[in-house]
């Protein structure tokens, strides 16, 4: 017998869902965001019958054919806040850590609007590395041994009295990038200069953690204060290059359907890490009301967590959410208005998908290389960093399209940011799925696309 989770509490009936159907059409929802998270969410709102409009901000290329675009940054808050007065949004969704930390979801409530996501208070446990230890040292919520430093040379003379590896961490928001495993005293060094003298990810602390071994898996569920809606597991690929080498990434790929993981794993980290971290959140005067991203590892000594984050992953989020047979905005609504929302029901399907990223990246890249060629892919494609080369016809939402961009040349497509695609695939064997997912990445044509041929190794090296 498989996990058991909370029982729904709002299941309607197939007869109540027709009989009610036309009066819960036509609902307005904002997505805030721009990446292949925000996509995937915007493609997974589609599919709702209740949501008639979908706007993006600012939204990409891809995102374009689903939803309106609307050209706001995703930190504009107060500019959020007057488009959706504006155009009397019925529901926003947050898809950036930025924007939480930002506040967005504080001032919507305080004007009365419907905003999925956490409070900037909330977000802490994402925006502050070392709030994020403290909480889970009082909670006693399993995780590494750490040390919080803001003075570079204490932190240097910490490190060189420990053993090696030593995980370094920036206590702040850094785009997936704030995480250096260093080898060597050298490498530490670099890495605490660019983090306290340099400020490369900003001024802060730096938390250093004791290294532990074992597969790491992101464990995904929608909170509202301390009820813990899980998602499938998925195992994301931080790594840029094959074999696990090269500069941690936002992440290169990922699937779902992980063998290493038990259902009792499974229990100990829903039941320990999620659904603890949440009540503790509650406890501290920080109820969480959105997703709550626990990045497990599964070491020789148990489950513990790696980092928390306060929203989807991305790519996690790709391979997740096509798996959901439940009506998304109804547990997007029904969090935001603190209304308990039932057990979202998921597919038993299998995903996988494969980021195409910009040759540099995470470092230095070039953007506006033309993509040709997604017309003829067989896999759902959602857009990370896209542009359009003019203005045309894709700006216009296409609703329920299948998430391939069209033939006919109205418009060029360009790569414009690091992570720029990714091809998922779905079905019931991860082989067969992967074979198909990196047959389709093959009619891909872009001069400077580069993606790792080795997603879900875990599975398959053996």
């Amino acid at each position: 017998m498989g996990l058991v989770y909370p029982l729904p509490t709002n299941r309607r009936s197939a007869e109540a869902k027709e009989i009610n159907l036309e009066n819960i059409m036509g609902k307005t929802v904002l997505v805030v965001g721009s990446g292949g998270r925000e996509h995937a969410i915007v493609d997974a709102l589609s599919r709702s019958p209740q949501v008639s409009r979908i706007y993006c901000a600012p939204g990409n290329a891809g995102i374009g054919l689903q939803a309106e675009n609307v050209p706001i940054k995703d930190t504009d808050v107060p500019g959020l806040l007057a488009f959706a007065k504006e155009k009397a949004i019925d529901l926003t969704v947050v898809g950036p850590e930025a924007s939480l930390s930002a506040g967005i979801v504080d001032a919507f409530r305080a004007e009365g609007l419907a905003i999925f996501g956490h409070t900037a208070a909330a977000t802490a446990i994402e925006s502050s590395k070392e709030f994020a230890k403290e909480l889970m040292a009082k909670y006693d919520i399993p995780t590494a041994s750490y040390k919080a430093f803001s003075d570079f040379e204490e932190a240097k003379a910490y490190v060189a009295s420990r053993p090696f590896p030593a995980v370094l961490k920036y206590d702040g928001l850094a785009a997936g990038k704030g995480v250096v495993i260093a080898e060597d005293m050298d490498q530490a060094e670099a890495a605490l200069r660019s983090m306290l003298l340099d400020e490369s990810f900003g001024k802060g602390r730096v938390v250093v953690e004791d290294f532990l071994q074992g597969p790491e898996f992101s464990f995904l569920c929608f909170v509202s204060g301390a009820d813990v809606y899980p998602m499938p597991l998925s195992q994301d690929h931080k790594r840029a290059f094959d074999g696990d080498k090269g500069p941690n990434t936002g992440g290169m790929g990922a699937y779902t359907g992980l063998p290493f993981i038990t259902e009792e794993d499974k229990r100990f980290a829903y039941t320990n890490i999620l659904c603890k971290a949440a009540s503790a959140m509650v406890a501290e005067g920080r109820p969480l009301s959105g997703v709550l991203y626990g990045g497990l590892m599964k070491t020789a000594d148990g489950i513990k967590v790696i980092e928390f984050n306060a929203r989807f992953g991305d790519p996690e989020t790709e391979v997740i959410l096509p798996l959901l047979e439940s009506d998304i905005y109804d547990i997007f609504y029904g969090i935001a208005c603190g209304k308990a929302v039932g057990t979202p029901v998921w597919s038993a399907d299998l995903t996988l998908g494969v980021v195409l990223a910009s040759k540099g990246y995470p470092g230095s890249y070039k953007k506006g290389f033309e993509i040709r060629g997604l017309d003829n892919v067989n896999a759902h494609v959602y857009h990370m960093g896209t542009a359009l080369a003019k203005e045309g016809g894709q700006s216009t939402a296409q609703a329920r399209n299948d998430g391939r961009w069209p033939s006919g040349g109205q418009s060029t497509l360009l790569t414009n940011g690091g992570r720029v695609l990714m091809v998922v695939g779905r079905g019931k064997s991860l082989a067969e799925i992967k074979d198909k997912v990196y047959k389709e990445i093959e009619k891909i044509d872009c001069d400077n696309l580069f993606y790792r041929k080795d997603i879900a190794h875990c599975v398959f090296d053996k």
